[in-house]
């Protein structure tokens, strides 16, 4: 059996989690609020980068380039680090991509949220695999500045777990992932399977997104895949391009055996994890619906569900025309077989905070987790009209357009989570979460 097959009896379990997402969230409640009232965390460019904002809005309708809306999702805190507590340096902590500061914050959070002291994992095997992709930070490493010396470590993307590890004296196996919009979930199935093979006793595994410049904006204006007002709208028939943000969380893995024997609260199962890759298709960016369906397949199948098991989908949703078209047929090909109006609800985060790139599967993960949680699925944002791309009456989807009670059956919810990286690399999670968290603790303290 494959180290993706988690069905087996001592399976990876999530112990803890911290995140933090636009409109100031930075723990699992105000999460929860923000999507049970159906909020949007989005708002204006911020003005404390040194962002040109003026030339960019006024540049972005000439030379084919499409509108650039002065909305996104931007972390109010990202800037906000106590370097003294970490042991950094007041002239490294200016070099460092605020990413390394971020994950190296949520890291020491997921560890307190689990009940650990961060202090005693020193030495200890425990791994870190964090999602993340260069976002542009800082000046050129050819340029003298104040900080040159330190730019070199700030500014690279392995460092994003190194920092970690090495803050905390972790001697389990380290690695930042990049396969652009599926990282974080390109690096938590690494990171289940590390646990898996026991190469390492725990995980902190997840991913984090923060701009350094307005940079994607620019690019995806030239490609016409921006959002025309500034809100994204998944699997909306209005759907006409995606918002960028940023964003972060992590989770601590472990084996339930050992979640137990230390008295954890778990927070959900891992049933399984599958990645796979579109290879060849119409453009380097273009997905693949039919490898989007196999990973579907797979990951059901090795989670020993049926598709009609799962309560709710967080699908990727980027709201573009191309990418929504594609998930969903795909979606309805493995989970569409069940009867019309009973399906899994699909939603997606992307509708409340945008699109957190290499971040985006880990909020996902953790939107379906504080769902369980609260024994509903939130509703989805901005879907006045469906998508006319499949025929939800015939395919037995449904969309999450208004909260919905998610009852559990046989004590478990079970949920799917999907991210596709425009590098072509695609995930897709399975978890069940416990009916009541409290009872998986078997009779420990929770």
């Amino acid at each position: 059996m494959s180290s993706s097959q988690l069905t087996a009896h001592d399976p990876v379990v999530i112990v803890g989690m911290a995140l933090e997402a636009p409109g100031g969230i930075d723990t699992a409640d105000a999460y929860w609020s923000l999507l049970s009232e159906q909020r949007e965390g989005l708002g204006h460019f911020p003005t404390d980068r040194g962002w040109a904002i003026r030339d960019l809005f006024d540049g972005s309708r000439r030379d084919g380039f499409k509108a650039i809306h002065d909305l996104g999702g931007f972390l109010s805190d990202a800037a906000t680090f106590d370097p003294a507590f970490f042991g950094v340096s007041p002239r490294e902590a200016v070099a460092m991509d605020p990413q390394q500061r971020v994950a190296l914050r949520l890291a020491w959070r997921a560890l307190e949220n689990s009940g650990i002291n961060p202090d005693d994992v020193a030495g200890h095997d425990v791994g870190c695999y964090i999602g993340a992709s260069g976002l542009e930070y800082g000046p050129a490493l050819s340029e003298f500045s104040n900080h040159s010396g330190h730019l070199i470590t700030g500014t690279s993307l392995g460092v994003i777990s190194g920092r970690i590890a090495y803050t905390l004296d972790l001697a389990g196996p380290a690695l930042t992932v990049d396969t652009s919009c599926s990282s974080a979930l390109t690096a938590f199935h690494t990171a289940v399977q590390a646990v898996r093979a026991d190469d390492c006793d725990m995980a902190l595994a997840g991913g984090v997104c923060v701009m350094g410049t307005p940079g994607y904006f620019v690019e995806f204006s030239k490609q016409h895949a921006l959002s025309d007002d500034g809100h994204c709208r998944p699997y909306s028939a209005l759907a006409s391009g995606t918002v960028w943000a940023e964003g972060a969380a992590i989770f601590l893995l472990q084996r339930k055996s050992r979640a137990l024997a230390d008295g954890r609260r778990i927070l959900a199962e891992v049933r399984a994890t599958a990645v796979n890759q579109d290879g060849r298709t119409v453009g380097l960016t273009a997905p693949s619906g039919r490898q989007q369906a196999r990973l579907f397949t797979k990951a059901i199948e090795a989670a020993g569900v049926q598709p009609e098991d799962v309560g709710m989908i967080e699908g990727h949703g980027t709201g573009t025309r191309l990418g929504d078209r594609t998930e969903l047929r795909s979606l309805a090909q493995t989970y569409g077989a069940t009867a019309a109006g009973t399906g899994a609800l699909l939603g997606s985060v992307k509708s409340n905070i945008g699109h957190a790139q290499a971040a985006a599967g880990a909020l996902g993960l953790a939107k379906v987790v504080v769902a369980a949680q609260h024994g509903a699925v939130p509703a989805s944002l901005h879907i006045d009209e469906v998508s006319r791309e499949i025929d939800w009456d015939a395919q037995g989807l449904r969309l999450a357009t208004k909260q919905t009670p998610w009852p559990a059956v046989n004590g478990q919810r079970i949920a799917a989570v999907s991210a596709f990286g425009m590098s072509g690399t695609n995930a897709h999670v399975v978890v069940s979460m416990p009916e009541d968290p409290a009872s998986d603790t078997d009779g420990r303290a929770a």
